[in-house]
Parts: C-alpha cells; structure tokens; sequence
C-alpha cells in the first residue's frame, strides 16, 4: 500500500509539474499529464526499479484501473450535464445526426482502406482485425476534450455541439463494434450468432439508459435532505461511485449476457439529474473541483499505460499510420458532412472534426475485447500506437479548433494564489 501511495503521490505531483512546462509552451494541460504518465512509466523512471519513484510494470500501473475507471465515470456524469432541455431542443437533433453519421463514415472509410491493404498484404492484417479496427475508430476520447473545454472555460455552438455528439458517439460505437467483431468471430471462427451481433448490445444500451435514469431520479431525491453546501457535494460523489460501481455488474438472464456501460449509465445519470434538480449547475460545479486530483491521475496513468514496445514493430508502424489517417479523414470528411446536411456554420463545418480526434480508454478496451481474435495482437497494437499519437497531439488541435472558431478567452495572468495582508484596524 505505500507502494502504490509513494506511486499516486509521484503521478500527482510529476503531472502538476509537467503542465507548467506545456502551459508555457502554450499546449493543454492535458498534453503535460501523459508525458508524465510516460516519463514515470515503466519505460523511463519504472526501469530504475526503485519503489514509488514511478510504475516498474504494466500490470503495476492495471492495478491502478479502480481509479482510472472512476475518473471515467466522473467525466461521464459531467457530460451529462450538458444535456439539458434547453440545449437539446436547439441542437439536440442536429448532435445525433452528426454523431451517427460521422461516427459510420469513419467506421466505413477504415474499413475500405484496411481491407484493401489486406488484399494488397495479406499476411500483413487479416480481414477480421480490419473490420474490427474500423469499428474501433468510430470512438472517441471524451476525457481529453471535456479537460480541455474545462481548463480554457470554451464555450459557444461549436462548444456546446462538441460536447453532444462526443456523448452519441460512445453509444454509436458500441454498436458498431458489437455488430462489426461479431461478424469479425463468424470469420475468424466460422461461427456467428445474431444474439451477441444484435441483442446483447442493444440490451447493453437500453440497460444502461434504464440505470443511468434510475440513478439520476434517486440522487435528486436523496440530496433534497441536505441543505448544506458540503453535505451535498459528499452525496452527489457518493453517488457517481455508487454508479461505477453497479456499471460494473454483469450477469446472465435466460442465456443472453447482461452488462452495462460505465460511460452511458454516468451519463444518463448526469443529463436526469441536471434536468430535474434546480440547483444542478452550482452542484456540478463543486463535484468538477472536487474531482480534479482525480482527472490529473486519470490522465497520467493512462500515459503510464501506454506500451512503447509498439514502436519497435515495424508492421504495427505501418498499419498504425494508416489507420490514423484513414481514422482523421473519417472524422473531418464525415463531420463536415453531416454538418453540412444539418445546416451548421462554416466555422463549426470546417473545425468539428478535427476535435473529435482524441481517442484513449474506450479505444483501447474495444481493442482488448479484439485479443480473442485470431489477429488480435494486431488490432491491440495498432490502437495502442493510434492512441499515442492521439492522445498527444489531439487536445492541443482541439484548442487550436476552438481558438480559432473564438470559444476560447485569451488566458488571463490571474493567480489563485493570495497573500497573507495585515487587517487594518
């Protein structure tokens, strides 16, 4: 245990220290938390092998998965918040057309060029991971994009659009990778079955909108018997890890696997909650500060889980690349698209796809589902080299886009630190 608080402590720290650095070189601060994550993961510090001065293994930094994981729930719920009435009745349409199209064009342009690559190369990707990695590349990160509209306070259309469709799209890549590796397994294995294909993922959606309902309803009715500011704040957290927690359940009815997704149940919980408790704006702001120590370890320790070992593959270099561009193309062509048939500004047009770059955990736990595949060590090392690059270079093209677009405030020089000035009598 003091292993792993020295490591906690070692994350915190490193992670504050290095967004001073990417602050003055005019990059999100988000940017700074995973090269820490790098730096005291176990192929920089780790290797020194010397207890609490960085992770010394990959599995070391798993067993930091409890907090990764409730990290996730919290930046869910906080999404939620954005889905309230008003906003989903300017744009609520708008957001889900956009956020299924773009995210199916994206999944059909990689699943094109990494098909055609497999006929070019077949011993380089099999058709299975293909389409997989297709399915894959419809998610995005909404960590990464929700620390950077927190840390510069953006807000405007593009903003507020942003931050809807990032919420469909992790529903609509469910989906996806549900019907795409289960015909991936019917070719892998010659086996299919229409229940894990169709059933199972649509019983995981409605599932999760049923509990995440269910919760949002239930934190409202219990935080009407707290009047106090901290006492309110402490039950809306008991909440969300109460949420994770039942997200994580799984279990069996007649035959069909039953299971929920950590990401839709936090937040459905979020938008119910936002919409039916009248003072849900101050609430969430408390539970945003409140958290923070949480997301910086949440971003550090996703940098620490970053496996370098990729790099030295040239194969996996070669596919990686191109499903990266094949993967950014989908993004911008497909936004643009749907922007355009929903009739959104030229600035929102030209700068929406570029901000759903981002990818990181939801990516790499579709990629870790894919290792049963016959193929699959691929498919986990070309979304282990994607989301390095990715998730690297994603907030700052983010903060680029909503700079441009004028969501973002030039930082100001004000401090939060104040000085201790004698009363005058």
């Amino acid at each position: 245990m003091s292993t792993s608080l020295l490591c906690l402590a070692t994350a915190l720290i490193g992670g504050l220290l290095l967004s001073r650095l990417t602050k003055k070189l005019n990059l999100p601060a988000v940017t700074g938390y995973l090269v820490a994550g790098l730096l005291i993961g176990p192929f920089f510090l780790g290797r020194l092998n010397l207890p609490g001065l960085g992770f010394q293994s990959l599995e070391q930094v798993e067993t930091m998965s409890i907090i990764t994981q409730t990290a996730l729930g919290f930046i869910a719920f906080t999404i939620g918040n954005e889905f309230r009435l008003h906003q989903l009745k300017k744009m609520g349409k708008s957001a889900i057309v956009i956020g299924i199209l773009q995210a199916v064009i994206t999944t059909v342009l990689v699943d094109i060029v990494l098909i055609a690559l497999h006929f070019c190369f077949p011993n380089v990707i099999s058709i299975p991971a293909a389409i997989t990695l297709g399915a894959i590349a419809s998610a995005t990160a909404p960590a990464a994009t929700l620390m950077v509209v927190r840390q510069y306070k953006a807000d405007g259309p593009l903003t507020r659009l942003l931050m809807l469709v990032v919420a469909i799209d992790d529903a609509v890549g469910l989906v996806l990778f549900s019907v795409s590796f289960g015909i991936a397994t019917a070719l892998s294995h010659g086996q299919a079955s229409i229940m894990a294909v169709v059933v199972e993922p649509i019983l995981e959606i409605v599932l999760s909108l049923v509990l995440g309902s269910l919760m949002g309803w239930l934190l409202n009715f219990v935080e009407q018997f707290f009047h106090s500011r901290s006492k309110r704040m402490t039950i809306s957290v008991a909440f969300v890890l109460l949420t994770v927690g039942l997200s994580q359940l799984k279990f069996q009815i007649a035959g069909v696997h039953c299971g929920f997704s950590l990401l839709l149940v936090c937040m459905m919980t979020g938008t119910i909650f936002c919409n039916i408790c009248s003072t849900s704006e101050e609430l969430m702001e408390r539970v945003d500060n409140w958290v923070m120590p949480l997301n910086v370890l949440f971003f550090v320790i996703s940098g620490a889980e970053l496996d370098l070992n990729v790099v030295l593959q040239p194969m996996t270099i070669l596919v990686g690349v191109i499903y990266i561009i094949a993967r950014s193309l989908g993004k911008y062509s497909g936004s643009a698209l749907s922007c355009k048939l929903t009739h959104q500004s030229k600035p929102i047009t030209d700068n929406l796809g570029i901000t759903l770059l981002p990818q990181a955990g939801v990516a790499l736990g579709m990629a870790l589902t894919a290792s049963s595949l016959t193929n699959g060590s691929m498919v986990r090392n070309v979304v282990l080299f994607a989301v390095l690059v990715y998730e690297l270079i994603g907030p700052t093209l983010t903060k680029r886009s909503l700079l441009k677009v004028g969501e973002i405030k030039p930082e100001g020089s004000t401090s939060a630190r104040r000085h201790n000035e004698p009363k005058n009598h």
